[in-house]
Order: structure tokens, then C-alpha cells, then sequence
């Protein structure tokens, strides 16, 4: 499994560790990604995602996963996230 959110797509960055002695050495950052499982309203049922903390807290301020997918870019979003998309926009679609 990758390190990556499936929502924002942030994965990890690079950057030193830096002792007391100003030595630098390379590290990584890794996102806080975590399993949830969001409820999508156009479609009636529930989707497990691999998002980070920060992903989980725009999809509550935009209201909901149909909302944040409705207004987020696809080169973001993963392909089982696209593929959510299509299905949520389809669902609207058709009601």
C-alpha cells in the first residue's frame, strides 16, 4: 500500500533531522493517513478510504464525501476515488 491519501493526494516529503550539534541527516515526513469509511448520500452506501487527518477534516467541512468530491480535482484523486466520482455524479445525474 502506498503512503499516499487517496482524497488529497499528499504523500510524503523529505527533509533533515538536525541534532543539537547542527549535524543534518535525511528523513522522511509520512502523511497521517488512516482507514475510514465514509458515507456517500447519492448513492446509499459506505466506501473504506486510506485518507489523511487533514483530508478527513475537509471532507467534514465541505460537508460530506459527495460534496469534497464534487469540488476536488481529478489529477488528485486516486482512481478508486474517481471512480466513486463518476458513480456520485451519474447518481445526481439521473435524480
Amino acid at each position: 500500500m502506498s503512503r499516499v491519501c487517496e482524497l488529497t493526494g499528499k504523500g510524503p516529503m523529505s527533509g533533515n533531522n538536525v541534532s543539537h550539534a547542527n549535524n543534518k541527516t535525511r528523513r522522511r515526513f509520512l502523511p497521517n493517513l488512516n482507514d475510514v469509511t465514509l458515507m456517500s448520500d447519492a448513492l446509499g452506501q459506505s466506501f473504506k478510504l486510506r485518507i489523511s487527518a487533514a483530508g478527513l477534516r475537509s471532507v467534514d467541512h465541505r460537508g460530506g464525501l459527495d460534496a469534497y468530491l464534487a469540488k476536488a480535482k481529478d489529477d488528485e484523486l486516486s482512481t478508486r476515488a474517481l471512480k466513486i466520482k463518476k458513480d456520485i455524479e451519474k447518481a445526481q445525474a439521473s435524480a
